[in-house]
Formats: structure tokens, sequence, C-alpha cells
């Protein structure tokens, strides 16, 4: 079982800042035992918002980040041979179930279909997990909660969430912030002075308004974060733009040319 968790002070929560009402929903997720899905583009916080919530109702998170090479075998355990001897050994999910923590599947939509599978009787009034190769049928411990993540804009085309599987949770829409809360952000993340966070702000709400520029991704919170980390680190204000937005935006040297222009204009 899951040893009791000392109460963290103020000061040792991950720092997030709410939006709108994501962390009232959270909790009230928990409190009634309803699995949760965070939608909303990159970098936009939905990482960070389990973090918080998982310190500050003082349960142990477990994250998995699903793709298309990822098993049910790999999340639920194996056998194992060794000096010999054949354990068995579980995995992320089946540790989270048995131990009544947060289990953070992020970019849930990229999953296999048999890990949906797996998941589907811990989204609804069932609880339960049935690990096959162990056949070993685990009622969630008290305290643990399911939490998914996708990306609508990114998935669009490629992999969607079935109305089948959509339907079975709580669902919380998380988007860029408005700007003077993004700037917020930006201080309590990394101390960057009020001016500099602004015009950061400000380069970014031009950039996710210039769709002209082909670029395929708006610029994140996460993005800016990074540039204002290098700025307080006493990289310039360009330089640091360049190297967090620019390049992490696009490889295509007209559009990083665009860019860089942009970035001028505004430092």
């Amino acid at each position: 079982m899951l040893e009791p968790a000392q109460p963290p002070t103020a000061a040792a929560l991950p720092w997030y800042r709410p939006v709108a009402n994501e962390c009232d929903l959270f909790e009230m997720a928990f409190a009634q035992e309803v699995p949760l899905l965070l939608k909303g583009p990159t970098g936009c916080g939905k990482s960070r918002l389990v973090e918080h919530m998982a310190a500050r109702l003082e349960r142990q998170l477990i994250t998995v980040a699903c793709h298309d090479e990822t098993s049910a075998v790999d999340l639920t355990g194996r056998y194992l041979v060794r000096d010999g001897d054949t354990l068995w050994q579980d995995g992320p999910v089946t540790r989270a179930v048995r131990n009544g923590a947060i289990l953070y599947l992020d970019e849930f939509a990229e999953a296999r279909s048999d890990v949906v599978v797996v998941v589907h009787p811990l989204s609804d009034h069932r609880r339960t997990l049935y690990v096959e190769r162990h056949d070993e049928e685990i009622v969630a411990a008290p305290g643990f909660m399911l939490v998914v993540s996708f990306n609508p804009g990114y998935q669009r085309g490629l992999k969607e969430l079935k109305p089948s599987t959509r339907q079975r949770f709580l669902a919380v829409a998380m988007d860029y912030p408005a700007p003077e809360i993004e700037l917020e952000i930006l201080q309590g993340e990394t101390g960057v002075d009020r001016a500099t966070g602004r015009k950061l702000v400000a380069l970014a709400g031009k950039l996710r308004e210039a769709e002209p520029l082909g670029i395929s991704e708006a610029p994140s919170t996460r993005l800016l974060v990074n540039a204002a980390r290098m700025i307080q680190a006493g990289l310039g204000p360009r330089a640091a733009c360049n190297g967090a937005i620019v390049e992490a935006l696009t490889d295509d040297l007209d559009v990083a040319g665009g860019l860089r222009d942009l970035v001028a204009l505004v430092f």
C-alpha cells in the first residue's frame, strides 16, 4: 500500500497558475472517482496541472508517455528471468492500481488499441485491471485516479479517441492562457522581469496569428518559459527567442527567417 504522504507546503507544490476552473474539476473528479480527460494544444500546461494536483492531493504520480509502440504488456507487467528464477514484474499501470496512485497517460490517442482495451475497465464503475499474463484481476486501491490527455489539433486526420472511450471521462478543455495570465505564468516560472515577459507574450500573440508564415503548430507557453529562462541566465533576448522558439518551431529556412523578423520587431 502507498505510504501516507506528508502534507506538502505551498512552496513544495509544483508551481501552477489556474487559467479557469481546471483545478476544481480535477479535485471533484478525484473525490467522485471519475476519470479525467485533459485536451489541449502542446505546451499549454496539461502535464504541469497533473503534477500540481497529485502533490496537492498527496498522491503518488505515475506517468506514461503513450506512443504506437507501447503495448499492454509494457504497461501491465511481464515475467523476467533473474539468476535462473522466473519473477513477475508489475508495469506502471499495475503499480498505480495497486498503490492507489494517480495514473497519467499522456497523449492517450497515440496508444495502441490493446492498451485502450486494458484501460476501459479502469475508466468505469468497475475500477479494475485484468492482468492477463498473471491471470489476476486487481481492484483499484483507494486514491487511484486515471487521467489521460491528448492534443485534438495534432490528432486531427491521424488518430482520434473513439466516442465510446471519450464518454467514459470528465473532460477539461485547456488552451493557451490570456496574455495577462500568460505573463503571470512566465514570471511565476522564471522570475523574468515584467517588461521582458510582456514582450515574450506579445511575440507569442503575433506568432499564433501568423498562419501565412507556415508553422504547423503555434508557439506554446512552454517555449516562452524556455526563452525566459535563457534570458534570465544571461542570453540576449533575440538569441534566446531564436533557440527556444524559432528553431523549435521550424526547420524551414525561409519560415525561420520570417519568424526571426518578428522577433526583431518585438525585441
